[in-house]
């Protein structure tokens, strides 16, 4: 080859390599150029699979100040589920939550000393008006001692599968705000931590393992202990919700955070149309590059107006669904010497508008099901699983999801689609001796062959 040719081959070479890696990034760049979000952490997932749809930073552990509560309610409504706490136990103020809930410059619902609260008031002033008095009495009534809570809330963590993260506190405020009462073993000015990928994957559990939790967090106003001389106005702080000063159809949740350290954050969640979106931010700055209460509402509409308009649920592979060229598998032993197969179900998946057909169905049979040579073995019951069908891009991109589970949302199993009972002894006595012959035959017939 010359050198002229040699040149033009490398170069053709490298165009295509350089086509498919643009083709593989298409949707990664695609989000990208049309968001732009400004924050230093950012993300935006489908709610009801957890595939990530955009990412910025997502990973940077970062501050998330009141964020920090979708964790208290978290393990506060398991504790109800189980048994362990009611929603009408009574809980008396402890000398710290008093002088806590005594705090004007927090956000707060004052409580008195001498006062008897129940779980469910302490909860909606937790969840609405973001209240760190009632945050640390949950986290006394479920630990014990807000020291205990905060190892829960580790615990929680990583039994949920989270990833950067550290609890200090179950408010989310500046430990200095404690005035050296912080939870025992933190530092003085300590503060919770997580990425934005960590918080959308608690925010993605909470609303999944109890939906009912939005139905608090979608309130908008509400007076604690209307009719007695305490009574206050919660105004949620997520004023996303429709009512609210930035109204963004659909919303109904989730918890916004604030502190000096992290800066404007908001966890939102909305629905429409059947889909349903969560996005992250952390330290949301405006046009200028400047932090504002509205900037984190506004990079959150961005997001949320793109999720809502590029992507569409779509039945990806129909329930009895054939893999192409893999529609039967052999079967050893069997009446038959082959099964049919499909999908049990169908495959549903948020992809972006126009790309259905860049997912090809890859049938994946069980190992512990068919042996070395992909058999499987008589007999087999009609509906029986073999193995499952997946989705794989055929660009290359790679799809993320923030959980196992999610990840198997775009999955189905793949059974039986009739039985296959077992060949009687007589049967297979005459299949092995037909084999048997057969073999020496074909070994004749070959040794002949190269006789002549």
């Amino acid at each position: 080859m010359n050198k002229h040719l040699y040149r033009k081959y490398v170069a053709s070479a490298l165009a295509m390599i350089m086509f498919f890696s643009v083709f593989a990034g298409v949707h990664k760049a695609h989000a990208e150029a049309a968001l732009n979000v400004n924050a230093d952490g950012a993300i935006l997932v489908d709610g009801k699979t957890g595939k990530v749809l955009y990412e910025k930073n997502a990973d940077n552990v970062l501050g998330i100040a009141s964020m920090t509560k979708m964790m208290t309610e978290y393990i506060l409504l398991d504790s109800v589920k189980k048994g362990k706490v009611k929603w009408d136990q009574e809980y008396k103020v402890s000398d710290l939550v008093y002088k806590i809930s005594q705090r004007r410059d927090l956000s707060n619902v004052p409580l008195r000393a001498d006062g008897t609260y129940k779980v469910r008031e302490l909860y909606e002033a937790m969840a609405i008006y973001s209240a760190n008095a009632a945050t640390i009495a949950l986290a006394e009534i479920m630990g014990g001692s807000e020291t205990n809570f905060v190892k829960m809330m580790n615990d929680k963590a990583k039994a949920l599968g989270l990833k950067d993260y550290k609890f200090v506190n179950s408010t989310g405020l500046n430990n200095r705000d404690y005035n050296g009462l912080q939870p025992e073993g933190t530092g003085a000015e300590d503060e919770n931590v997580m990425s934005s990928r960590a918080v959308a994957k608690l925010a993605f559990h909470l609303i999944n393992d109890f939906p009912d939790v939005l139905k608090t967090a979608s309130t908008p106003k509400k007076i604690f202990r209307e009719g007695t001389d305490d009574q206050i106005s919660m105004i949620n702080w997520n004023w996303m919700l429709p009512s609210l000063d930035y109204g963004y159809q659909g919303m109904d949740g989730l918890k916004t955070g604030t502190t000096d350290f992290a800066g404007y954050c908001f966890t939102g969640t909305a629905s429409r149309d059947g889909k349903r979106f969560i996005t992250v931010v952390q330290n949301a700055k405006d046009a200028s590059g400047q932090g504002g209460y509205s900037a984190r509402f506004e990079e959150t509409r961005k997001m949320l107006d793109y999720a809502f308009s590029n992507y569409t649920n779509v039945k990806l592979v129909p329930k009895h669904y054939q893999v192409k060229g893999q529609k039967t598998v052999p079967v050893l032993k069997g009446k038959e010497d082959q099964v049919k197969i499909y999908t049990k179900s169908a495959i549903n998946m948020i992809v972006l508008n126009g790309e259905e057909k860049n997912y090809q169905p890859e049938l994946v049979l069980d190992k512990n099901k068919v042996n070395k040579d992909g058999e499987l073995t008589a007999p087999i019951k009609k509906g029986e699983t073999v193995g499952y069908v997946t989705l794989k891009p055929k660009n290359g991109e790679k799809v993320s999801f923030l959980t196992a589970e999610g990840q198997k949302k775009a999955q189905v199993d793949v059974v039986a689609a009739e039985d296959v009972e077992k060949a009687n002894w007589f049967v297979l006595m005459m299949r092995g001796i037909g084999n048997f012959f057969g073999d020496v035959f074909h070994g004749i017939g070959t040794t002949v062959k190269g006789w002549f």
